[in-house]
């Protein structure tokens, strides 16, 4: 049995909230959309990475996930978050943090789900 990626899904009660945190904040881009349909939805990727997006209030209700982003360079990405979308950082780790178990990392938030960005 061979896996070679995993792709999430997400649920937002406004898709724009999704589209902010990852398109603008994040710079993935989307590759194929229905946003204008009845049920609004996207397919965004970044580096081989794949997510989902989903507008959908009820299950953005029951579902609340947190995320882990793996990169390499942990500044990088710190420095354009928090010049850009600095009310995206979580405030209880808004800074790159040495956590316990030995990854640097920092974290935003958008009012439906985490973003841990890690670097080992």
């Amino acid at each position: 049995m061979n896996f070679t990626k995993i792709v999430p899904s997400i649920f937002y009660a406004d898709i724009q909230t999704g589209l902010k945190t990852f398109i603008d904040c994040l710079e993935f881009r989307i590759t194929h959309e229905e946003l204008n349909s009845a049920n609004p939805y996207c397919v965004i990727e970044k580096d081989g990475l794949g997510i989902l997006l989903f507008e959908n209030a009820e299950y953005a209700r029951q579902f609340s996930p947190e995320y882990r982003l793996v990169t390499n360079n942990i500044e990088e990405v710190h420095a354009r978050v928090s010049s850009g979308f600095p009310e995206m950082l979580h405030p209880n780790l808004s800074t790159i943090t040495l956590r316990p178990w030995g990854a640097r990392e920092f974290a935003l938030v958008d009012g439906q789900i985490g973003v841990i960005v890690q670097q080992w």
